[in-house]
């Protein structure tokens, strides 16, 4: 295992499927449902996050594949101190950071006290209400041709959510896995906003977890208040929903 064999000393490994995401039936809440709110906060206490914690957060895939969805899920519990390393793995052995090999104990707290009593996130039925909205932006992080529906390697079913506007996840990031500059991120995304403000903005992906870039390239760019479909098209192709392609 790759964390096992390299990470950063007293790091805690965090899992996409066993950690982030709470598997069941993908047509209720598609591939990567997020856990309940209670599973997450006890979670957060095994590990030995309270609410004054710093928490710094790594994957060695640009932030896509686990580092956005803990930093968003962190965020969304109204977490403060949370950062995303620029680059992950990669520019952290660059710039000369310390490793060590092996397996890391977390200490044990209580659960992560929160006043929040639900996931703030969007449903399908709220996503069919405004997709048509010309006040709503609708965005799908996945690949051009996933979105325009050429191609579909993981779903049952080809195409995008109608009215959706596309804007991939990799495309925010240099050859070396970093951001780009934020004005560069800021001109793309006032492209595809427009006059639509910022929490008027429902992402989606695949499954929930790459639109979670989208979010955080949002908060670093000023623009707060984005909201996420965890659905996403895996849920939502498997409800017989309205889709599109091309």
């Amino acid at each position: 295992m790759a964390f096992e064999a390299g990470h950063l000393p007293g790091a805690i490994r965090v899992d996409i499927e066993s950690d982030l995401s709470d598997l069941r039936d993908p047509a209720t809440g598609g591939r990567h449902p997020l856990p309940s709110l209670d599973d997450w906060l006890a979670r957060l206490g095994g590990w030995g996050v309270t609410t004054t914690s710093e928490v710094i957060i790594y994957d060695a895939a640009g932030g896509g594949m686990a580092a956005a969805r803990a930093w968003w899920m962190l965020h969304a519990i109204g977490h403060v101190s949370v950062a995303v390393v620029d680059g992950g793995w990669q520019a952290l052995l660059q710039g000369g950071a310390p490793v060590e090999a092996g397996v890391t104990l977390a200490r044990s707290v209580g659960p992560y006290r929160s006043q929040l009593q639900t996931w703030p996130t969007v449903d399908a039925a709220f996503v069919d209400r405004v997709r048509g909205d010309s006040t709503w932006r609708l965005i799908d992080a996945r690949a051009p041709e996933r979105y325009a529906g050429t191609t579909e390697p993981l779903d049952p079913v080809a195409g995008h959510i109608p009215g959706a506007r596309n804007l991939y996840w990799q495309s925010q990031l240099d050859d070396q896995g970093s951001f780009k500059a934020v004005a560069t991120l800021q001109q793309r995304y006032a492209e595809v906003l427009g006059d639509v403000p910022a929490e008027r903005v429902v992402c989606y992906c695949g499954s929930g977890v790459t639109a979670c870039h989208l979010l955080l390239a949002m908060e670093a760019c000023g623009l707060s208040g984005a909201q996420l479909y965890v659905g996403s098209w895996s849920e939502w192709c498997r409800q017989q929903r309205p889709r599109a392609p091309g």
